[in-house]
C-alpha cells in the first residue's frame, strides 16, 4: 500500500477490519517531494520507483492509496493486481444522487478533471475545491489552529449547502466531523469504502502469519506519531526506506 504520507491509514483501517489476516506492507513516501507538487513525468516515475521497490519486497497486490499518485497510475505497469483510489471514489458516488456534490482534493487531482469528468451526468452539479492545505495542516498536527479554521472555511465557503462531499484525498476522513459541520447538509462520501469493498471482492488476497510492515522515506519518528494521531493507528516500528531511493 503506497500513499505520500498517513492518509492511506484510514484504507488500512478498513482493510485490516474485514480482512485482520491479510498481511500489508505500507510504505509513506515523506521524504519526497509531495506527489501533488511533482511534474507528471517526474510523479509517474516516482510512483513507478515506489511500487517497483514493494514488488521487490514480495507484494502481491499494490493498492495506491493516494490520489494524486493515482492520477498518473495509467502511466505505471506493475505487472500484478494493481488499483488507485479514484476509479473508487467515482463507484462511492450513487447513480441516484441529485443536487450538488461538491468534491475536496489536491491541486493536482483537482486539475486533472478525472472526477469532474468522471461524475457529469444529468440532475448532478460538480463543485471541486482545491483544499490543498488541509492534508498539510492533517500530517502537521495543527487541525486545532485559528489558521486551519480559516482555511477550511475559505474552501468550504462556496458548499456549505452542498447535498454531498466526495473525500477525493485519502487524509480528509480525518476531519470528516469539522466538515460536517460546515455542511451540514451533505452526505460524506469516503472511497476508502469502496476501494476495500473491492480489493476484497475482486482479487484472493494472501492470508499469512506476518506482521504488518511500515516503511517511510521520510522520519520514522514522525510517521509513527502522525499515525497514532490522525487515525489512532499504533505503529511500534517503522523503517526507513534505504537512501539510495
Amino acid at each position: 500500500m503506497l500513499d505520500w504520507g498517513v492518509g492511506g491509514l484510514g484504507c488500512y483501517q478498513l482493510l485490516k477490519r474485514v480482512r485482520p489476516d491479510v498481511p500489508i506492507l505500507y510504505l509513506s513516501d515523506t521524504g519526497a517531494v509531495p506527489y501533488g507538487r511533482l511534474a507528471n513525468d517526474a510523479l509517474s516515475a516516482r510512483v513507478q520507483e515506489m511500487l517497483a521497490w514493494l514488488l521487490e519486497q514480495g507484494a502481491s497486490h499494490l493498492v495506491v492509496a493516494c490520489n494524486a499518485a493515482s492520477t498518473v497510475l495509467h502511466q505505471v505497469a506493475t505487472g500484478v493486481p494493481t488499483c488507485g483510489v479514484i476509479e473508487h471514489g467515482l463507484r462511492a458516488v450513487p447513480d441516484s444522487l441529485q443536487g450538488t456534490l461538491g468534491v475536496l482534493g489536491g491541486a493536482r487531482t483537482i486539475r486533472s478533471g478525472l472526477y469532474q469528468r468522471g461524475l457529469a451526468r444529468s440532475g448532478l452539479r460538480v463543485r471541486a475545491r482545491i483544499a490543498q492545505p488541509l492534508s498539510a495542516h492533517i500530517e502537521a498536527g495543527t487541525t486545532n489552529t485559528p489558521q486551519f479554521e480559516r482555511d477550511l472555511a475559505r474552501i468550504m465557503a462556496p458548499l456549505r449547502r452542498a447535498d454531498a462531499l466526495l473525500l477525493a484525498c485519502t487524509h480528509y476522513p480525518a476531519i470528516a466531523t469539522q466538515l460536517q459541520r460546515l455542511a451540514p447538509g451533505a452526505r460524506i462520501i469516503d472511497p476508502a469504502s469502496a476501494l476495500v469493498e473491492a480489493v476484497c471482492g475482486r482479487w484472493t488476497l494472501p492470508s499469512a502469519a506476518l506482521r504488518d510492515r511500515f516503511v517511510t522515506s521520510g522520519d520514522p519518528g514522525a510517521t509513527i506519531v502522525a499515525a497514532r494521531r490522525v487515525f489512532g493507528v499504533h505503529i511500534a516500528r517503522c523503517e526507513q526506506l534505504s537512501a539510495k531511493r
